[in-house]
Protein backbone atom coordinates (compact mmCIF):
# COMPACT_ATOMS: atom_id res chain seq x y z
CA UNK A 1 0.00 0.00 0.00
CA UNK A 2 3.03 2.15 0.26
CA UNK A 3 3.87 4.28 -2.82
CA UNK A 4 7.55 3.15 -3.02
CA UNK A 5 9.33 3.72 -5.82
CA UNK A 6 12.84 1.78 -6.28
CA UNK A 7 14.97 4.58 -7.57
CA UNK A 8 17.58 2.35 -10.29
CA UNK A 9 20.47 4.51 -12.03
CA UNK A 10 23.43 3.08 -12.85
CA UNK A 11 26.67 4.75 -12.85
CA UNK A 12 27.88 6.23 -16.59
CA UNK A 13 31.45 6.94 -17.20
CA UNK A 14 33.18 8.41 -20.22
CA UNK A 15 33.51 6.47 -23.03
CA UNK A 16 36.98 8.36 -24.04
CA UNK A 17 39.91 6.04 -23.87
CA UNK A 18 43.26 7.77 -24.71
CA UNK A 19 45.56 4.49 -23.53
CA UNK A 20 45.02 1.15 -22.66
CA UNK A 21 45.31 1.48 -19.06
CA UNK A 22 43.91 -0.62 -16.07
CA UNK A 23 41.78 2.24 -15.41
CA UNK A 24 40.61 2.81 -18.55
CA UNK A 25 40.29 -1.27 -19.10
CA UNK A 26 38.03 -1.37 -15.83
CA UNK A 27 36.02 1.47 -17.44
CA UNK A 28 35.11 -0.57 -20.10
CA UNK A 29 34.22 -3.23 -18.40
CA UNK A 30 31.74 -0.72 -16.28
CA UNK A 31 30.28 0.67 -19.77
CA UNK A 32 29.79 -3.07 -21.44
CA UNK A 33 28.01 -4.30 -18.59
CA UNK A 34 26.04 -0.80 -18.58
CA UNK A 35 24.89 -1.99 -22.16
CA UNK A 36 23.97 -5.57 -21.09
CA UNK A 37 21.64 -3.96 -18.44
CA UNK A 38 20.04 -1.30 -21.06
CA UNK A 39 19.01 -4.82 -22.80
CA UNK A 40 17.57 -5.75 -20.01
CA UNK A 41 20.37 -8.88 -19.33
CA UNK A 42 21.24 -8.48 -15.84
CA UNK A 43 23.47 -12.12 -16.03
CA UNK A 44 25.67 -10.44 -18.51
CA UNK A 45 26.11 -7.53 -16.78
CA UNK A 46 27.05 -8.88 -14.00
CA UNK A 47 29.79 -10.94 -15.58
CA UNK A 48 31.24 -7.60 -17.13
CA UNK A 49 31.45 -5.98 -13.68
CA UNK A 50 33.03 -8.81 -12.40
CA UNK A 51 35.82 -8.53 -14.73
CA UNK A 52 36.49 -5.23 -13.73
CA UNK A 53 36.20 -6.14 -10.50
CA UNK A 54 38.88 -8.66 -11.11
CA UNK A 55 41.17 -5.44 -11.97
CA UNK A 56 40.38 -3.39 -9.09
CA UNK A 57 38.48 -4.79 -5.96
CA UNK A 58 37.82 -1.51 -5.03
CA UNK A 59 36.01 -0.53 -7.72
CA UNK A 60 32.86 1.02 -5.62
CA UNK A 61 31.07 1.95 -9.12
CA UNK A 62 31.22 -1.68 -10.30
CA UNK A 63 30.20 -3.06 -6.81
CA UNK A 64 27.15 -0.21 -7.19
CA UNK A 65 26.14 -1.06 -10.75
CA UNK A 66 26.42 -5.24 -10.06
CA UNK A 67 23.93 -4.46 -7.05
CA UNK A 68 21.48 -2.61 -9.01
CA UNK A 69 22.23 -5.83 -11.63
CA UNK A 70 21.27 -8.04 -8.52
CA UNK A 71 18.25 -6.75 -7.97
CA UNK A 72 16.92 -6.84 -11.28
CA UNK A 73 17.26 -10.70 -10.68
CA UNK A 74 15.21 -10.28 -7.07
CA UNK A 75 18.92 -11.32 -5.31
CA UNK A 76 17.83 -8.88 -2.11
CA UNK A 77 20.50 -10.18 0.15
CA UNK A 78 23.51 -10.12 -3.06
CA UNK A 79 22.64 -7.10 -3.67
CA UNK A 80 23.26 -5.37 -0.23
CA UNK A 81 26.21 -7.25 -0.41
CA UNK A 82 27.13 -5.48 -3.15
CA UNK A 83 26.39 -2.39 -2.15
CA UNK A 84 28.04 -2.54 1.39
CA UNK A 85 31.37 -3.19 -0.52
CA UNK A 86 30.67 -0.29 -2.41
CA UNK A 87 30.19 1.70 0.80
CA UNK A 88 33.32 0.11 2.11
CA UNK A 89 35.41 1.83 -0.64
CA UNK A 90 33.50 4.84 -0.85
CA UNK A 91 32.30 5.70 2.52
CA UNK A 92 30.29 8.93 1.36
CA UNK A 93 28.82 7.05 -1.73
CA UNK A 94 25.49 8.83 -1.36
CA UNK A 95 23.45 6.52 -4.42
CA UNK A 96 24.83 3.13 -2.52
CA UNK A 97 24.04 4.44 0.68
CA UNK A 98 20.44 5.24 -0.75
CA UNK A 99 19.68 2.00 -2.69
CA UNK A 100 20.82 -0.04 0.27
CA UNK A 101 18.31 1.25 2.91
CA UNK A 102 15.55 0.66 0.39
CA UNK A 103 17.02 -2.91 -0.12
CA UNK A 104 17.21 -3.38 3.90
CA UNK A 105 13.53 -2.21 3.84
CA UNK A 106 12.70 -4.37 1.39
CA UNK A 107 14.19 -7.46 3.61
CA UNK A 108 12.48 -6.16 6.62
CA UNK A 109 15.77 -4.72 7.93
CA UNK A 110 14.11 -1.47 9.29
CA UNK A 111 16.76 -0.57 11.62
CA UNK A 112 19.31 -1.22 9.61
CA UNK A 113 17.68 1.46 7.15
CA UNK A 114 17.60 4.21 9.24
CA UNK A 115 21.20 3.72 10.08
CA UNK A 116 21.10 4.31 6.35
CA UNK A 117 18.66 7.34 6.18
CA UNK A 118 20.27 9.22 9.14
CA UNK A 119 23.69 8.75 6.75
CA UNK A 120 21.62 10.64 4.27
CA UNK A 121 20.71 13.26 5.92
CA UNK A 122 24.08 13.88 7.78
CA UNK A 123 25.59 13.87 3.77
CA UNK A 124 23.57 15.36 1.83
CA UNK A 125 20.53 17.17 4.16
CA UNK A 126 19.04 19.15 0.91
CA UNK A 127 18.38 16.23 -0.95
CA UNK A 128 14.55 14.88 -0.98
CA UNK A 129 15.28 11.20 -1.35
CA UNK A 130 17.44 11.86 2.26
CA UNK A 131 14.07 12.58 4.04
CA UNK A 132 12.40 10.17 1.44
CA UNK A 133 14.12 7.27 2.98
CA UNK A 134 13.64 8.58 6.37
CA UNK A 135 9.84 8.71 6.16
CA UNK A 136 9.50 5.25 4.84
CA UNK A 137 11.23 3.64 8.04
CA UNK A 138 9.66 5.59 10.18
CA UNK A 139 6.34 4.40 7.89
CA UNK A 140 7.47 0.87 8.89
CA UNK A 141 8.22 1.69 12.29
CA UNK A 142 4.68 2.75 13.12
CA UNK A 143 6.73 6.14 13.97
CA UNK A 144 3.89 8.44 11.88
CA UNK A 145 4.06 12.17 13.07
CA UNK A 146 8.26 11.23 12.35
CA UNK A 147 7.13 10.14 9.18
CA UNK A 148 4.72 12.64 8.04
CA UNK A 149 7.60 15.20 9.18
CA UNK A 150 10.45 13.67 6.84
CA UNK A 151 7.94 13.36 3.82
CA UNK A 152 7.10 17.06 4.14
CA UNK A 153 10.53 17.94 4.33
CA UNK A 154 11.26 15.79 0.99
CA UNK A 155 8.34 17.55 -0.61
CA UNK A 156 9.39 21.23 0.24
CA UNK A 157 12.97 19.90 -0.98
CA UNK A 158 11.10 18.48 -4.22
CA UNK A 159 7.36 19.73 -4.85
CA UNK A 160 7.23 18.64 -7.99
CA UNK A 161 7.15 14.90 -7.12
CA UNK A 162 3.47 14.06 -6.49
CA UNK A 163 4.21 10.69 -4.83
CA UNK A 164 6.22 12.23 -1.60
CA UNK A 165 2.37 13.84 -1.03
CA UNK A 166 1.13 10.55 -1.44
CA UNK A 167 3.04 9.00 0.74
CA UNK A 168 2.16 11.45 2.95
CA UNK A 169 -1.65 10.95 2.39
CA UNK A 170 -1.11 7.24 3.04
CA UNK A 171 -0.38 8.31 6.40
CA UNK A 172 -3.08 9.90 7.16
CA UNK A 173 -5.21 7.16 6.35
CA UNK A 174 -3.30 4.68 8.07
CA UNK A 175 -4.40 6.80 10.68
CA UNK A 176 -7.80 6.88 9.70
CA UNK A 177 -7.76 11.01 9.09
CA UNK A 178 -9.83 10.51 5.75
CA UNK A 179 -10.21 14.22 5.51
CA UNK A 180 -6.40 14.97 5.69
CA UNK A 181 -5.55 11.96 3.53
CA UNK A 182 -8.38 13.86 1.12
CA UNK A 183 -7.04 17.20 1.21
CA UNK A 184 -3.22 15.63 0.47
CA UNK A 185 -5.17 13.89 -2.34
CA UNK A 186 -6.43 17.07 -4.27
CA UNK A 187 -3.31 18.82 -3.59
CA UNK A 188 -1.19 15.92 -4.90
CA UNK A 189 -4.06 15.67 -8.21
CA UNK A 190 -2.87 19.50 -9.07
CA UNK A 191 1.04 18.14 -9.55
CA UNK A 192 -0.02 14.97 -11.50
CA UNK A 193 -3.63 13.80 -11.41
CA UNK A 194 -2.12 10.97 -13.35
CA UNK A 195 -0.10 9.47 -10.71
CA UNK A 196 -1.74 5.71 -10.00
CA UNK A 197 -0.76 5.42 -6.67
CA UNK A 198 -3.11 8.53 -5.86
CA UNK A 199 -6.24 7.23 -7.37
CA UNK A 200 -5.31 3.90 -5.55
CA UNK A 201 -5.29 5.36 -1.95
CA UNK A 202 -8.71 7.64 -2.99
CA UNK A 203 -9.92 4.32 -3.80
CA UNK A 204 -9.30 2.43 -0.45
CA UNK A 205 -10.22 5.77 1.47
CA UNK A 206 -14.00 5.69 -0.17
CA UNK A 207 -14.19 1.60 0.74
CA UNK A 208 -13.34 2.58 4.25
CA UNK A 209 -16.24 5.40 3.96
CA UNK A 210 -18.30 2.37 2.46
CA UNK A 211 -18.68 4.33 -0.85
CA UNK A 212 -18.27 1.32 -2.72
CA UNK A 213 -19.04 2.45 -6.23
CA UNK A 214 -16.72 5.31 -5.94
CA UNK A 215 -13.89 3.18 -4.78
CA UNK A 216 -14.27 0.73 -7.63
CA UNK A 217 -14.15 3.95 -10.21
CA UNK A 218 -10.96 5.64 -8.49
CA UNK A 219 -8.99 1.79 -8.96
CA UNK A 220 -10.23 1.50 -12.55
CA UNK A 221 -8.35 4.67 -13.14
CA UNK A 222 -5.23 3.68 -10.69
CA UNK A 223 -5.17 0.32 -13.24
CA UNK A 224 -5.74 1.90 -16.34
CA UNK A 225 -2.60 4.09 -15.65
CA UNK A 226 -0.56 1.18 -14.45
CA UNK A 227 -1.49 -1.95 -15.27
CA UNK A 228 1.26 -3.88 -13.50
CA UNK A 229 0.34 -3.71 -9.75
CA UNK A 230 -0.71 -6.68 -8.18
CA UNK A 231 -2.47 -5.06 -5.42
CA UNK A 232 -4.48 -2.74 -7.71
CA UNK A 233 -6.43 -5.48 -8.88
CA UNK A 234 -6.53 -6.85 -5.29
CA UNK A 235 -8.30 -3.94 -4.24
CA UNK A 236 -10.90 -4.22 -7.20
CA UNK A 237 -11.39 -7.78 -5.93
CA UNK A 238 -12.32 -6.55 -2.75
CA UNK A 239 -14.96 -3.70 -3.80
CA UNK A 240 -16.63 -6.03 -6.12
CA UNK A 241 -16.89 -8.79 -3.40
CA UNK A 242 -19.31 -5.91 -1.21
CA UNK A 243 -20.99 -4.98 -4.56
CA UNK A 244 -22.29 -8.27 -4.96
CA UNK A 245 -20.21 -9.42 -8.07
CA UNK A 246 -18.05 -11.93 -5.77
CA UNK A 247 -17.41 -14.25 -8.27
CA UNK A 248 -15.67 -11.41 -10.66
CA UNK A 249 -13.93 -10.28 -7.24
CA UNK A 250 -12.34 -13.57 -6.55
CA UNK A 251 -10.78 -13.85 -9.75
CA UNK A 252 -9.36 -10.83 -9.55
CA UNK A 253 -7.93 -11.61 -5.88
CA UNK A 254 -6.75 -14.70 -7.38
CA UNK A 255 -5.11 -12.96 -10.32
CA UNK A 256 -3.09 -10.62 -7.79
CA UNK A 257 -2.33 -13.47 -5.67
CA UNK A 258 -0.52 -14.98 -9.15
CA UNK A 259 1.25 -11.82 -9.67
CA UNK A 260 2.74 -11.25 -6.15
CA UNK A 261 1.77 -14.35 -3.79
CA UNK A 262 3.32 -12.62 -0.74
CA UNK A 263 0.55 -9.83 0.08
CA UNK A 264 -1.61 -11.15 3.17
CA UNK A 265 -4.18 -8.47 2.15
CA UNK A 266 -5.32 -10.65 -1.02
CA UNK A 267 -5.62 -13.32 1.19
CA UNK A 268 -7.58 -11.68 3.63
CA UNK A 269 -9.68 -11.12 1.18
CA UNK A 270 -10.52 -14.80 0.14
CA UNK A 271 -11.28 -15.38 3.61
CA UNK A 272 -13.67 -12.48 3.00
CA UNK A 273 -15.10 -14.20 -0.08
CA UNK A 274 -15.37 -17.66 1.57
CA UNK A 275 -17.56 -15.96 4.71
CA UNK A 276 -20.00 -14.11 2.15
CA UNK A 277 -20.56 -17.73 0.42
CA UNK A 278 -20.79 -19.12 3.60
CA UNK A 279 -17.92 -21.67 2.68
CA UNK A 280 -16.77 -22.08 7.24
CA UNK A 281 -13.84 -24.62 6.54
CA UNK A 282 -12.27 -23.01 3.72
CA UNK A 283 -12.73 -19.21 5.30
CA UNK A 284 -11.27 -20.57 8.59
CA UNK A 285 -8.43 -21.91 6.45
CA UNK A 286 -7.43 -17.81 5.37
CA UNK A 287 -8.58 -16.33 8.41
CA UNK A 288 -6.92 -18.47 11.72
CA UNK A 289 -3.79 -17.72 10.06
CA UNK A 290 -4.15 -14.14 9.34
CA UNK A 291 -5.55 -13.39 13.08
CA UNK A 292 -2.44 -14.95 14.19
CA UNK A 293 0.20 -13.19 12.21
CA UNK A 294 -1.87 -9.61 11.29
CA UNK A 295 -3.87 -9.18 14.32
CA UNK A 296 -3.89 -5.25 13.16
CA UNK A 297 -5.01 -6.25 9.82
CA UNK A 298 -8.53 -4.49 9.28
CA UNK A 299 -11.50 -6.79 8.72
CA UNK A 300 -9.46 -9.83 9.85
CA UNK A 301 -10.91 -10.21 12.99
CA UNK A 302 -14.83 -9.11 11.92
CA UNK A 303 -14.94 -11.72 9.47
CA UNK A 304 -13.02 -14.59 11.18
CA UNK A 305 -16.13 -14.01 13.92
CA UNK A 306 -18.17 -14.24 11.41
CA UNK A 307 -16.63 -16.95 9.67
CA UNK A 308 -16.70 -18.59 13.30
CA UNK A 309 -20.31 -18.14 13.66
CA UNK A 310 -20.96 -19.94 10.51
Amino acid sequence: MRTIKTLLALVIIGTAFACDSDENKKGRFLLKGNEKMEENDPKSAMVFYSEALEMDSTYADAYYNKALAHLQLNQLMESIQDLSLAIKYNPEYYDAIFQRGLSYLDNGEFYNAREDAQKLVQLEEQNWKSHFLTGLVEEKLKNFPEAITAFKKASEINPENSDLLVNQATIHYYQKDYEAAKNILTEAMTVNPLEPNLHNLRSMIYFDEQNYAEALDAVEKAISLDKSQAYYYNNKGLYLLFLDQKEEGLDLINQSIQMNANNPFALRNKGIYYVMQGDKISALQYLVELDQNYPDMDLVKEYLEKAQAL
